[in-house]
C-alpha cells in the first residue's frame, strides 16, 4: 500500500477469485462429514440490478443460459427487502459441481457485460441434521467465504457459523474478519 493510501484511508480493492467457488463441492463432503450438513441443490447470486435494457436482456440471458437444456435446473429471479437481486438456481443435491458452474457463470456473465460493481454475494445452501438451514457465502468483493446459520427471526446460530469456518479453513479462503460476515435475513434457500 502507498504511504497516500494509508494517510487518506483508501485500500485496494482484493481481487476476487470466482474459481473457487469451484471448491465448494470437495467443502461439502468435509461438512457432510465433519457436521453432517446436506447440500440442498440451491444456491443464489446476490447482486444489485442497474437500470436500462442492457441490465435486463443481461439478467434473461443468465437465466437462459442456466435453464436451457435437458435436466436443468430450475431458475427463478427475486427481490429482498434491501432493494438486491437473487438469481436463485434450483438443481440436483447431488450434483453440486454443476451448481457452483451455473453460479460461476452468472457472476463471470455480470462482470463480463460491466456489471461487476453491482455483485454482493453468491451462497450455497445446507441443511443441518436438525433440520436448520446453513448457507456458505462468497463474498464477491473480498473473495473469501463464510457461513451464515439463521435460527429464527434476526437470530443466527455463531457457534454453527464459527465451527462451519473451522472445519473449512485449510479447504476454502475464509473471512477473517467477523463484521464482514453479513446477516442474509430471509434469502433464498434460507
Amino acid at each position: 500500500m502507498r504511504w497516500l493510501d494509508v494517510v487518506t484511508g483508501r485500500n485496494k480493492r482484493v481481487a476476487d477469485d470466482l474459481d473457487a467457488l469451484f471448491l465448494v463441492p470437495s467443502a461439502a463432503i468435509t461438512l457432510q462429514t465433519a457436521a453432517g450438513l446436506t447440500a440442498t441443490g440451491q444456491g443464489a447470486v446476490c447482486y444489485r440490478s442497474a437500470p436500462g435494457a442492457a441490465f435486463a436482456q443481461t439478467q434473461q440471458e443468465m437465466q437462459a443460459l442456466i435453464a436451457g437444456g435437458p435436466d436443468a435446473p430450475a431458475v427463478t429471479v427475486s427481490q429482498d427487502d434491501f432493494g438486491f437481486t437473487w438469481l436463485v438456481v434450483d438443481g440436483d443435491p447431488d450434483d453440486l459441481a454443476r451448481l457452483c458452474t451455473d453460479l460461476h457463470a452468472v457472476n463471470t456473465s455480470l462482470e463480463e457485460q460491466g456489471f461487476a460493481g453491482g455483485l454482493l454475494c453468491s451462497m450455497v445452501a445446507f441443511t443441518t441434521p436438525s433440520g436448520g438451514r446453513v448457507g456458505l457465502v462468497y463474498l464477491y468483493k473480498s473473495g473469501t467465504f463464510y457461513a451464515f446459520a439463521p435460527t429464527g427471526e434476526q437470530q443466527r446460530d455463531n457457534l454453527t457459523e464459527i465451527s462451519v469456518r473451522d472445519q473449512l479453513a485449510a479447504e476454502l479462503p475464509m473471512e477473517p474478519d467477523l463484521q464482514k460476515w453479513l446477516a442474509l435475513w430471509n434469502a433464498p434457500g434460507l
